[in-house]
Protein backbone atom coordinates (compact mmCIF):
# COMPACT_ATOMS: atom_id res chain seq x y z
CA UNK A 1 0.00 0.00 0.00
CA UNK A 2 1.57 3.36 -0.93
CA UNK A 3 2.23 5.77 1.78
CA UNK A 4 -1.23 8.56 2.49
CA UNK A 5 -0.66 11.70 3.12
CA UNK A 6 -2.09 12.67 6.41
CA UNK A 7 -3.27 15.84 7.90
CA UNK A 8 -4.00 15.77 11.79
CA UNK A 9 -6.28 17.86 13.81
CA UNK A 10 -6.30 17.92 17.54
CA UNK A 11 -5.24 20.03 20.17
CA UNK A 12 -4.99 18.53 23.78
CA UNK A 13 -2.89 15.70 25.55
CA UNK A 14 -5.87 13.14 24.87
CA UNK A 15 -4.46 13.63 20.95
CA UNK A 16 -0.83 13.81 21.95
CA UNK A 17 -0.71 9.72 21.59
CA UNK A 18 -2.88 9.39 18.81
CA UNK A 19 -0.48 12.27 17.02
CA UNK A 20 2.55 10.50 17.85
CA UNK A 21 1.17 6.79 16.79
CA UNK A 22 0.43 8.55 13.32
CA UNK A 23 3.87 10.04 12.94
CA UNK A 24 5.86 6.89 13.94
CA UNK A 25 3.59 4.21 11.62
CA UNK A 26 2.16 6.41 8.91
CA UNK A 27 3.52 10.11 8.80
CA UNK A 28 2.11 13.01 8.96
CA UNK A 29 2.27 16.02 6.68
CA UNK A 30 0.97 19.14 8.74
CA UNK A 31 -0.34 19.72 12.01
CA UNK A 32 -4.08 21.91 12.92
CA UNK A 33 -4.74 22.89 16.01
CA UNK A 34 -5.88 25.93 18.85
CA UNK A 35 -4.09 29.41 18.91
CA UNK A 36 -1.43 29.18 21.95
CA UNK A 37 -2.79 30.35 24.95
CA UNK A 38 -2.10 31.99 28.27
CA UNK A 39 -2.30 29.49 31.16
CA UNK A 40 -2.50 29.27 35.22
CA UNK A 41 -1.80 32.77 37.78
CA UNK A 42 0.61 34.53 35.88
CA UNK A 43 -0.65 34.15 32.19
CA UNK A 44 2.04 32.33 30.63
CA UNK A 45 1.94 32.34 26.83
CA UNK A 46 1.42 28.18 26.21
CA UNK A 47 1.24 26.13 23.11
CA UNK A 48 -1.31 23.31 22.67
CA UNK A 49 0.40 19.94 23.76
CA UNK A 50 -0.04 18.74 19.89
CA UNK A 51 1.81 21.94 18.88
CA UNK A 52 4.51 20.58 21.02
CA UNK A 53 4.72 16.92 19.23
CA UNK A 54 4.60 18.43 15.84
CA UNK A 55 7.45 21.05 16.37
CA UNK A 56 9.66 18.50 17.89
CA UNK A 57 8.78 16.36 14.95
CA UNK A 58 9.63 18.90 12.47
CA UNK A 59 6.10 19.24 11.18
CA UNK A 60 4.40 22.13 9.92
CA UNK A 61 1.41 23.32 12.44
CA UNK A 62 -0.96 26.10 11.81
CA UNK A 63 -3.39 27.50 14.42
CA UNK A 64 -6.08 29.18 13.24
CA UNK A 65 -8.35 31.09 15.89
CA UNK A 66 -11.83 29.95 13.61
CA UNK A 67 -11.12 27.73 10.92
CA UNK A 68 -14.62 27.62 9.51
CA UNK A 69 -13.79 31.29 7.73
CA UNK A 70 -10.05 30.90 7.50
CA UNK A 71 -9.05 30.83 4.33
CA UNK A 72 -5.40 30.48 4.37
CA UNK A 73 -6.50 26.53 5.67
CA UNK A 74 -8.11 26.19 3.60
CA UNK A 75 -6.09 26.50 0.47
CA UNK A 76 -3.60 25.32 2.13
CA UNK A 77 -5.18 22.11 2.27
CA UNK A 78 -6.10 21.57 -0.98
CA UNK A 79 -2.84 22.55 -1.94
CA UNK A 80 -1.62 19.48 0.26
CA UNK A 81 -4.49 17.13 -0.89
CA UNK A 82 -4.42 14.90 1.88
CA UNK A 83 -6.03 11.37 1.21
CA UNK A 84 -7.41 11.54 5.26
CA UNK A 85 -7.61 14.33 7.96
CA UNK A 86 -7.88 12.71 11.17
CA UNK A 87 -9.16 15.02 14.31
CA UNK A 88 -9.15 13.78 17.83
CA UNK A 89 -10.22 16.58 20.15
CA UNK A 90 -9.63 19.69 18.20
CA UNK A 91 -12.38 21.71 20.11
CA UNK A 92 -13.78 23.74 16.47
CA UNK A 93 -16.41 22.29 14.50
CA UNK A 94 -14.80 21.90 10.64
CA UNK A 95 -16.41 23.06 7.72
CA UNK A 96 -17.93 21.57 4.88
CA UNK A 97 -15.26 23.23 2.58
CA UNK A 98 -12.72 21.32 4.72
CA UNK A 99 -14.69 17.73 5.07
CA UNK A 100 -14.99 17.68 1.10
CA UNK A 101 -11.43 17.24 0.36
CA UNK A 102 -10.10 14.42 1.20
CA UNK A 103 -10.06 11.10 -0.81
CA UNK A 104 -10.94 8.82 2.32
CA UNK A 105 -12.96 11.74 4.17
CA UNK A 106 -12.16 12.87 7.58
CA UNK A 107 -12.76 10.91 10.26
CA UNK A 108 -12.89 11.05 14.04
CA UNK A 109 -11.47 9.42 17.08
CA UNK A 110 -13.96 10.43 19.27
CA UNK A 111 -13.93 9.47 23.53
CA UNK A 112 -16.92 7.81 23.85
CA UNK A 113 -19.47 4.99 22.70
CA UNK A 114 -21.53 6.91 20.20
CA UNK A 115 -24.28 7.83 20.14
CA UNK A 116 -23.90 8.07 23.84
CA UNK A 117 -22.15 11.48 24.87
CA UNK A 118 -21.43 13.61 21.58
CA UNK A 119 -19.92 16.80 22.66
CA UNK A 120 -17.04 17.99 24.19
CA UNK A 121 -16.72 16.65 27.64
CA UNK A 122 -17.78 12.81 27.22
CA UNK A 123 -15.00 12.03 29.25
CA UNK A 124 -16.15 13.80 32.33
CA UNK A 125 -19.65 12.76 31.53
CA UNK A 126 -18.91 9.18 31.91
CA UNK A 127 -18.24 9.86 35.73
CA UNK A 128 -20.85 12.40 36.39
CA UNK A 129 -23.86 9.95 34.93
CA UNK A 130 -22.49 7.20 36.81
CA UNK A 131 -21.18 4.75 33.48
CA UNK A 132 -19.87 1.33 34.29
CA UNK A 133 -18.67 1.63 30.30
CA UNK A 134 -17.72 4.28 28.13
CA UNK A 135 -15.01 3.77 25.17
CA UNK A 136 -13.55 5.55 21.62
CA UNK A 137 -15.53 5.14 18.67
CA UNK A 138 -13.63 6.34 15.25
CA UNK A 139 -16.67 7.73 13.28
CA UNK A 140 -16.75 9.58 10.05
CA UNK A 141 -17.30 13.64 10.18
CA UNK A 142 -20.15 15.40 9.41
CA UNK A 143 -21.04 18.79 9.77
CA UNK A 144 -23.42 17.83 12.61
CA UNK A 145 -21.63 17.14 15.81
CA UNK A 146 -20.18 13.80 16.28
CA UNK A 147 -22.90 12.11 14.14
CA UNK A 148 -21.25 10.67 11.68
CA UNK A 149 -21.18 7.02 10.68
CA UNK A 150 -19.46 4.94 13.00
CA UNK A 151 -16.08 2.84 11.59
CA UNK A 152 -15.30 0.72 14.83
CA UNK A 153 -15.33 1.15 18.55
CA UNK A 154 -13.50 -0.07 21.49
CA UNK A 155 -15.07 -0.35 25.13
CA UNK A 156 -13.27 0.34 28.58
CA UNK A 157 -14.23 -0.41 31.79
CA UNK A 158 -14.83 2.68 34.52
CA UNK A 159 -14.19 1.64 37.66
CA UNK A 160 -14.74 3.86 41.18
CA UNK A 161 -11.44 4.37 41.26
CA UNK A 162 -11.42 5.97 38.05
CA UNK A 163 -11.22 10.32 37.95
CA UNK A 164 -10.96 12.44 35.09
CA UNK A 165 -6.96 11.76 34.55
CA UNK A 166 -6.91 7.82 34.62
CA UNK A 167 -9.91 7.48 32.54
CA UNK A 168 -8.85 10.07 29.90
CA UNK A 169 -5.17 8.44 29.82
CA UNK A 170 -7.19 4.84 28.99
CA UNK A 171 -9.30 6.48 26.75
CA UNK A 172 -6.50 8.46 24.62
CA UNK A 173 -4.54 5.29 24.05
CA UNK A 174 -7.29 2.85 23.71
CA UNK A 175 -8.16 5.64 20.87
CA UNK A 176 -4.21 5.23 19.46
CA UNK A 177 -4.59 1.82 19.08
CA UNK A 178 -8.18 1.51 17.34
CA UNK A 179 -7.12 4.22 15.49
CA UNK A 180 -3.95 2.08 14.17
CA UNK A 181 -5.78 -1.30 13.85
CA UNK A 182 -8.49 0.76 11.74
CA UNK A 183 -6.54 3.03 9.28
CA UNK A 184 -5.29 0.44 6.95
CA UNK A 185 -8.84 -0.89 7.13
CA UNK A 186 -10.31 2.72 5.80
CA UNK A 187 -7.27 2.91 3.22
CA UNK A 188 -8.36 -1.17 1.80
CA UNK A 189 -11.89 -0.40 2.21
CA UNK A 190 -12.41 -3.06 4.63
CA UNK A 191 -14.86 -1.65 6.83
CA UNK A 192 -18.46 -1.67 7.44
CA UNK A 193 -19.64 1.85 8.57
CA UNK A 194 -22.87 2.28 10.59
CA UNK A 195 -25.45 4.97 10.68
CA UNK A 196 -25.94 6.14 14.40
CA UNK A 197 -29.43 5.79 15.93
CA UNK A 198 -30.18 9.72 16.83
CA UNK A 199 -32.98 8.87 19.40
CA UNK A 200 -30.34 7.14 21.66
CA UNK A 201 -27.97 10.91 21.40
CA UNK A 202 -27.31 12.19 24.46
CA UNK A 203 -24.61 14.77 24.94
CA UNK A 204 -21.70 16.10 26.82
CA UNK A 205 -21.53 20.14 27.08
CA UNK A 206 -18.36 21.68 28.04
CA UNK A 207 -18.17 21.52 31.69
CA UNK A 208 -19.38 25.41 33.40
CA UNK A 209 -18.36 27.04 36.44
CA UNK A 210 -21.73 26.34 38.08
CA UNK A 211 -21.17 22.39 37.72
CA UNK A 212 -18.35 22.47 39.41
CA UNK A 213 -19.89 23.61 42.67
CA UNK A 214 -21.28 20.95 45.08
CA UNK A 215 -24.68 20.53 46.00
CA UNK A 216 -24.74 18.74 49.38
CA UNK A 217 -28.62 18.02 49.31
CA UNK A 218 -27.67 15.32 46.46
CA UNK A 219 -27.04 11.84 47.38
CA UNK A 220 -23.08 11.05 48.07
CA UNK A 221 -22.99 9.23 45.09
CA UNK A 222 -23.56 12.04 42.89
CA UNK A 223 -21.37 13.73 45.34
CA UNK A 224 -18.63 11.61 44.86
CA UNK A 225 -18.86 11.26 40.80
CA UNK A 226 -18.47 15.17 40.54
CA UNK A 227 -15.19 14.46 43.00
CA UNK A 228 -13.60 12.63 40.53
CA UNK A 229 -14.73 13.60 37.58
CA UNK A 230 -13.02 17.19 37.70
CA UNK A 231 -9.85 15.65 39.29
CA UNK A 232 -7.37 16.63 38.57
CA UNK A 233 -8.31 19.26 36.29
CA UNK A 234 -10.82 22.30 38.11
CA UNK A 235 -11.86 20.29 40.84
CA UNK A 236 -15.46 20.30 42.67
CA UNK A 237 -15.86 22.93 44.88
CA UNK A 238 -17.65 24.13 48.40
CA UNK A 239 -17.41 26.84 50.61
CA UNK A 240 -16.04 26.56 54.13
CA UNK A 241 -16.26 29.95 56.26
CA UNK A 242 -17.24 31.96 53.00
CA UNK A 243 -13.85 30.85 51.12
CA UNK A 244 -13.75 28.34 48.44
CA UNK A 245 -12.98 24.39 49.48
CA UNK A 246 -11.79 21.94 46.56
CA UNK A 247 -12.67 18.88 47.21
CA UNK A 248 -9.83 16.56 45.31
CA UNK A 249 -10.37 12.84 47.12
CA UNK A 250 -13.36 11.68 48.29
CA UNK A 251 -15.24 7.91 48.97
CA UNK A 252 -19.01 7.54 49.60
CA UNK A 253 -19.62 5.59 52.83
CA UNK A 254 -22.74 3.09 54.12
CA UNK A 255 -24.04 4.15 57.54
CA UNK A 256 -27.30 3.21 59.90
CA UNK A 257 -27.36 6.35 61.92
CA UNK A 258 -29.98 8.45 61.51
CA UNK A 259 -28.72 12.17 60.91
CA UNK A 260 -31.19 14.63 61.39
CA UNK A 261 -29.28 17.90 60.57
CA UNK A 262 -28.79 19.69 57.40
CA UNK A 263 -26.95 18.40 54.21
CA UNK A 264 -23.66 19.79 54.33
CA UNK A 265 -22.84 19.31 57.85
CA UNK A 266 -19.44 17.99 59.13
CA UNK A 267 -20.97 15.17 61.37
CA UNK A 268 -17.89 13.52 62.12
CA UNK A 269 -13.65 13.67 62.05
CA UNK A 270 -10.72 11.68 62.78
CA UNK A 271 -7.16 12.14 62.73
CA UNK A 272 -7.19 11.14 58.62
CA UNK A 273 -10.66 11.98 57.18
CA UNK A 274 -13.97 14.26 57.45
CA UNK A 275 -17.36 13.07 56.99
CA UNK A 276 -20.09 15.05 55.55
CA UNK A 277 -23.88 14.52 55.47
CA UNK A 278 -25.84 14.40 52.11
CA UNK A 279 -29.02 14.30 50.39
CA UNK A 280 -30.94 10.91 51.36
CA UNK A 281 -28.65 10.58 54.87
CA UNK A 282 -25.32 9.38 52.92
CA UNK A 283 -22.54 10.40 53.79
CA UNK A 284 -19.08 11.21 51.84
CA UNK A 285 -16.01 10.99 53.01
CA UNK A 286 -13.49 13.49 52.27
CA UNK A 287 -9.59 12.36 51.75
CA UNK A 288 -8.04 15.31 50.25
CA UNK A 289 -8.94 18.72 49.67
CA UNK A 290 -7.74 22.73 49.02
CA UNK A 291 -7.84 25.70 51.16
CA UNK A 292 -8.25 29.06 49.53
CA UNK A 293 -4.71 30.17 48.73
CA UNK A 294 -2.87 26.82 49.65
CA UNK A 295 -2.14 23.54 47.43
CA UNK A 296 -4.44 20.25 47.89
CA UNK A 297 -3.27 18.25 50.58
CA UNK A 298 -4.57 14.91 52.67
CA UNK A 299 -7.32 15.58 55.44
CA UNK A 300 -4.64 14.70 57.71
CA UNK A 301 -2.84 17.65 57.00
CA UNK A 302 -5.59 19.90 56.58
CA UNK A 303 -6.79 18.89 60.21
CA UNK A 304 -2.95 19.17 61.81
CA UNK A 305 -4.24 22.74 63.37
CA UNK A 306 -6.32 20.65 65.58
CA UNK A 307 -9.66 22.52 64.91
CA UNK A 308 -13.27 20.60 65.35
CA UNK A 309 -14.87 21.17 62.34
CA UNK A 310 -18.26 18.79 63.37
CA UNK A 311 -21.02 20.91 62.87
CA UNK A 312 -19.66 23.10 60.34
CA UNK A 313 -22.53 23.26 57.66
CA UNK A 314 -20.30 23.21 53.90
CA UNK A 315 -21.73 25.84 51.45
CA UNK A 316 -24.37 27.01 54.06
CA UNK A 317 -25.63 30.67 53.12
CA UNK A 318 -21.86 31.50 51.56
CA UNK A 319 -23.10 31.95 47.72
Amino acid sequence: MSKKKIVFMGTPKFAVPILEMLIKYFGVELVITQPDKRVGRKKVVTAPPVKVIAEKNNIPVLQPEKISNDKEILNVLKKINPDIIITAAYGQLVPDSILEIPRYKCINVHGSLLPKLRGGAPIQYAILEDHRKTGVTIMYMVKKLDAGDMISKVEIDIFDSDNYETLHDKLSYAGCELLKETLPKIFSGDISPQKQDNSMATFARNILHDDEKISWEENARVIFNKVRALDPNVGAFTYLDKNILKIWSAEEITVKENYNKKAGTIVKQDKKFLYVLCGNNTILKIKELQVAGKKRMPVVNFLSNMKDYVGIILGDNND
